[in-house]
């Protein structure tokens, strides 16, 4: 059997297992007890697997026999399900008057923060005159919207939210 090099500093395998007696456990696990260290090797090679130590800090240590390249896959894949991202709430502004170089401009943002997995705040603020004309600035949210639909969902439809606040939410699919 040859010696493997364990990548994280945590998890001595086969050799570098530097106590005398073992707690020692079999791949299906299987409390065998308190056995020395030769003896849990030695069962270890046995089954053509590798002798790994499961918790350092216990007296005596716990030893696991196993496939070491399947624990590191298994503990790679976890700790990757793990670091899943968490969904922030990003804002995009626009306005009643914003010509479509500068919507597009926002719309290509909008799908950015949706693809990284982002809910988006769409607002528009209306000033002075522009709050006389709430339909115009719910329609031109809805067009707006309407962009985002392959890969987003509307979790919020466009609404007046204060005389001069119209704001659609956005989640990813």
């Amino acid at each position: 059997m040859h010696k493997k090099k364990p990548s994280a500093p945590d998890h001595r395998v086969n050799e570098r297992i530097n106590a005398k007696m073992v707690r020692l456990v079999t791949d299906d696990g299987e409390h065998i007890g308190i056995v020395p260290v030769e003896e849990a090797l030695s069962r270890a090679q046995e089954t053509g697997k590798d002798l790994v130590e499961i918790a350092p800090d216990a007296d005596p240590p716990v030893c696991k026999v196993l496939d070491y390249g399947k624990f590191k896959y298994r503990q790679k894949k976890r700790q990757h399900k793990q670091k899943h991202h968490k969904s922030e709430l990003k804002e995009i502004r626009i306005g009643l008057t914003t010509e479509e170089h500068d919507l597009q401009f926002k719309a290509n943002r909008v799908k950015e923060f949706l693809e990284d997995h982002h809910k988006v705040l769409i607002s528009m603020m209306l000033s002075g005159r522009e709050k006389a004309h709430g339909q115009d600035a719910l329609e031109q949210m809805r067009s707006f919207g309407e962009r985002f639909l392959e890969i987003g969902k509307v979790e919020r439809p466009p609404r007046r939210e204060s005389s001069g606040r119209v704001t659609m939410l956005f989640t990813p699919k």
